[in-house]
């Protein structure tokens, strides 16, 4: 831990997060400040902080509507823009008494998917298409913002359209290229998801960025836009293609699920789950594996007649098509020697499954555990 007097104030640790390539930068009472660099966490050698150092801190960023709502509730999501012109997304939290930080910086430069080591082609081939909906799905931290704004930068730098996004907060910045982007921010530019959600039309967007199905009305908005000839992308938290689904149906009451799937079925493009594993390239922190589901006309099929345990199988088998699971994915990245075996057998489904896929002989899933 530091020992140094502190004189740091919140622009001075956002310039150190920007200095060292923090993704993350964290406060904590008793604690230096703390930062998450490629993936770990880090300690500075600043002085611990006090309680009420970081409540004056925390205070200074907030505007009144932000501070109302940490005061009411014990957390507040907000963004922050330094004089830099870089900006955090920050959430302020109580704990034990104390305020706590965390705030995640948010980049203005867009990786590519080769950057990012993801199937090139597959992710073009469905950023070009022009309704429905795109699924992103993961835990928190696992790279799900950063691929979705891969595909917008490709959608922005090769299509004339209007993109729009809503998001709690911004997460990357765009500039305008062959196409023009508008982000709103909730909380800053509109109160809600569901009043961003009823301009929509209104607005005019080709391609439509919700930030995350958290509810019933958010999803319902969602997949009405995705019936309406746009382009609709958004996260769920789920782990694989078939939860996606489970997840979405629900937030409906029983009675409406059976319509939420014909939508569905009609509408979906692709879900792309994935995860982040630590890399055998040092000078790659993370690299990620992914499970793809591509709306063929067998997963519409199978999506109406609600036979979601099939998907799994399904995905796997028709690799021709660009599907993959993740058994097959941190196979690929085993034998293209981005990540360790041990790494790979530690985040697979199936360790005895990864084996045999590693060797090159498929294996039925769900035959071996």
């Amino acid at each position: 831990m530091g020992t140094g007097k502190w004189h740091m104030n919140a622009e001075d640790l956002f310039a150190l997060a920007l200095e060292r390539e923090a993704s993350d930068l964290h406060l904590k009472a008793g604690q230096p400040p703390l930062l998450r660099v490629a993936g770990v966490i880090q300690p500075t050698d600043l002085a611990s902080l006090g309680a009420d150092e970081i409540l004056q801190l925390v205070l200074g960023l907030m505007d009144l509507r932000v501070r109302q709502k940490f005061e009411d509730t014990g957390s507040a999501d907000f963004a922050h823009q330094t004089g830099s012109g870089d900006r955090f997304r920050i959430n302020v939290y109580r704990q034990r008494g104390d305020v706590s930080l965390a705030a995640r910086r948010v980049s203005r430069r867009i990786p590519t998917f080769q950057e990012l080591h993801l199937p090139e082609k597959t992710f073009q081939q469905f950023c070009e298409v022009r309704q429905g909906l795109v699924v992103f799905a993961g835990v928190r931290g696992t790279g799900k913002s950063t691929s979705i704004a891969a595909c917008l930068e490709h959608i922005n730098q090769t299509r004339r359209c209007h993109i729009l996004t809503m998001e709690d907060p911004i997460e990357f910045l765009f500039d305008d290229k062959t196409a023009f982007i508008n982000q709103r921010e909730i909380g800053t530019d509109v109160p809600s998801f569901a009043d961003a959600l009823r301009c929509l039309a209104r607005e005019d967007p080709d391609v439509v960025l919700v930030g995350e199905v958290r509810d019933k009305d958010t999803c319902e908005s969602v997949l009405r836009a995705a019936e309406a000839s746009r382009l609709v992308f958004t996260t769920v938290h789920a782990t694989s293609a078939a939860a996606v689904i489970t997840r979405m149906l629900e937030m409906f009451p029983s009675e409406d699920r059976r319509l939420v799937r014909e939508i569905l079925a009609a509408n979906l493009v692709v879900i792309v789950c994935q995860t982040l594993v630590p890399s055998a390239d040092p000078n790659v922190p993370r690299v990620p594996a992914t499970e793809i589901l591509l709306a063929t006309a067998a997963v519409r099929k199978m999506i109406r007649d609600g036979d979601d345990a099939g998907l799994g199988p399904l995905m796997a088998a028709d690799k021709d098509y660009g599907m993959h699971d993740f058994t097959q994915d941190l196979a690929r990245l085993v034998r293209e020697e981005w990540i360790d075996p041990k790494v790979a057998y530690e985040a697979a489904p199936s360790p005895e499954a990864l084996k045999m896929a590693i060797r090159g002989i498929a294996v039925k899933q769900g035959t071996l555990r």
